[in-house]
């Protein structure tokens, strides 16, 4: 075994995490800080950055330490952990290694003037606007999945960037399954007697207010705010530099307290998982989080199973009482808890409830995957969303910045993305249903305010191990079985049921 290859690959590798923690900044000041004036010019920069990148990642140089490696770890010469690295490393390698240098920049700049676009676009409620750049995007996607190669879809060659080893097939049944089950039940809620409004929760807000109790929330459940901060953006989002140093964002709306509460508590899960990697690890995939779909099980077990439950609020209610009393002091903890909980079908996906929020999710993933099998054009796109919006949910989409222009996703050429938000969701049910048998009286302690045993129990389980296995192997490796989507089901079909009086 050459020890002193492995060291020198680790330390090449150590330099391109730094690089990437540099690109990551840029992103986020784009989104946070950046004058409107410098979108061109840091289009360019990112660009340049991404190429150098690239160039140094399948440099031969780097490309003969890998391959020693490699040759080592399929010998039995490295450490499990070692051969971890050189595996998750190569799968990248390979791919990367197919991608042109030029066919990077041009990408990265176009997705850096998109974002820009975009949110032009968004304010003036103008798909035209943006038009022009989804289409580059869509064809630089379809080039990319023949670039990089696959087996039936185009889309499982995207796909994969985001949820390693997953198939458009399997994800197709898993959601259509899934899909039957949500038509069904959301039809029973709309026949119940019950009528739920979140209409109580509208109000006047002070941002200031709002920043204050956010901020309090994320702090409580665990962030750390010393490696870490909680800004602004258009779309809120979470990006990380390394478990030191992660900023999150989200928005406010004077109206609307829980436009900023509920994706701020969301944001802090990707957060809390960020900061929970080890740092030891950093500039190695074991110092990574394991797929967008894990990463979204911590985001979406936060906000909704823990954040949206009786228990998180008996905690967190007296104290907005206390702060918003000119308007939650006439409202009971029961009817708040309910009108968190009201099911409404709502164009907005990131402000849609439970049961609903996936046929969001569904819904975009077939059209991405339609987009890249060539089955649409990008120029019906305002058709073909207002009419899946009109069959899944019975709403009329009024405007552009409503409908098809509300996601930042395709922007930044995040096309495969979309479909870990569901497989999130039923991660984050099947792992908080173990977690409630190993963490005892795990519901008191919520009540409480105690969310440190929940945390360091995540950090134990799933955090901690980087990309030592794959999404599927954690998930049988905490749970004791493969993803079950009947946790979930029979997670909505309890809590709703018992919320919206449904029998049987």
């Amino acid at each position: 075994m050459d020890q002193n290859n492995l060291e020198k690959l680790k330390e090449e590798l150590s330099e391109l995490y730094h690089l990437s923690s540099a690109v990551s900044v840029l992103h986020w000041d784009q989104e946070v800080y950046m004058p409107q004036k410098g979108s061109d010019l840091r289009a360019k920069t990112i660009a340049e950055m991404s190429g150098l990148i690239h160039n140094k990642f399948v440099s031969p140089q780097f490309g003969k330490l890998l391959r020693i490696a490699k040759k080592d770890s399929d010998d039995g010469k490295l450490s499990d952990s070692d051969s971890c690295i050189v595996k998750e490393v190569w799968r990248e390698y390979s791919r990367e290694k197919k991608l042109p240098l030029e066919f990077v920049k041009e990408l990265a700049e176009l997705e850096s003037k998109a974002q820009g676009a975009w949110t032009e676009a968004r304010k003036k409620s103008d798909f035209k606007m943006f038009l022009p750049y989804l289409k580059k995007i869509v064809e630089f996607k379809r080039r990319e999945a023949e670039l990089v190669g696959y087996k039936d879809s185009p889309y499982d060659a995207l796909l994969d960037t985001y949820e390693p080893y997953a198939t458009t097939k399997e994800l197709s049944l898993v959601l259509e399954e899934l899909k039957k089950f949500l038509v069904a039940f959301l039809l029973k809620i709309k026949k119940s007697k019950v009528k739920i409004s979140d209409k109580i929760l509208k109000g006047s807000f002070s941002v200031e207010k709002q920043i204050e109790i956010n901020e309090a929330i994320a702090k409580k459940i665990g962030f750390n705010f010393d490696a870490g901060r909680l800004d602004v953006s258009a779309h809120p989002f979470t990006i990380h530099f390394h478990p030191d140093d992660v900023r999150m964002t989200t928005r406010y709306d004077e109206k609307d307290l829980f436009s900023s509460i509920n994706s701020t508590i969301h944001e802090t899960g990707h957060a809390l998982y960020e900061q929970g990697l080890p740092a030891e690890n950093f500039g190695t995939p074991l110092g990574e989080s394991i797929s967008l779909g894990i990463h979204e099980s911590q985001s979406r077990m936060w906000e909704n199973i823990i954040g949206k439950s009786r228990e998180f609020w008996k905690y967190f209610y007296p104290k907005m009482q206390k702060e918003f009393s000119a308007h939650f002091s006439r409202i009971s903890q029961e009817d708040f808890y309910k009108a968190i909980n009201a099911v409404k079908p709502s164009l907005i996906r990131v402000e849609a409830d439970e049961v609903t929020y996936n046929l969001h999710v569904i819904m975009r993933f077939e059209i991405e995957k339609d987009l890249i099998e060539g089955c649409i054009r990008v120029e019906d796109l305002p058709k073909i969303w207002n009419d899946k919006v009109k069959e899944y949910f019975g709403l009329k989409v009024p405007s552009d910045a409503l409908g098809v222009l509300q996601d930042v996703h395709w922007s930044g050429g995040m096309i495969g993305y979309f479909p870990t938000y569901t497989l999130g969701n039923l991660y984050s049910a099947q792992f908080y249903n173990t977690a409630q048998k190993e963490i005892l009286n795990l519901e008191r302690e919520i009540r409480n305010g105690h969310f440190e045993h929940l945390l360091n129990w995540l950090r134990k389980n799933i955090h901690i191990h980087g990309k030592a296995f794959s999404a599927g192997e954690l998930v049988e490796k905490v749970t004791g079985e493969k993803l079950n989507s009947q946790y979930f089901i029979d997670y909505i079909k309890e809590k709703y049921s018992a919320i919206y009086g449904i029998k049987g």
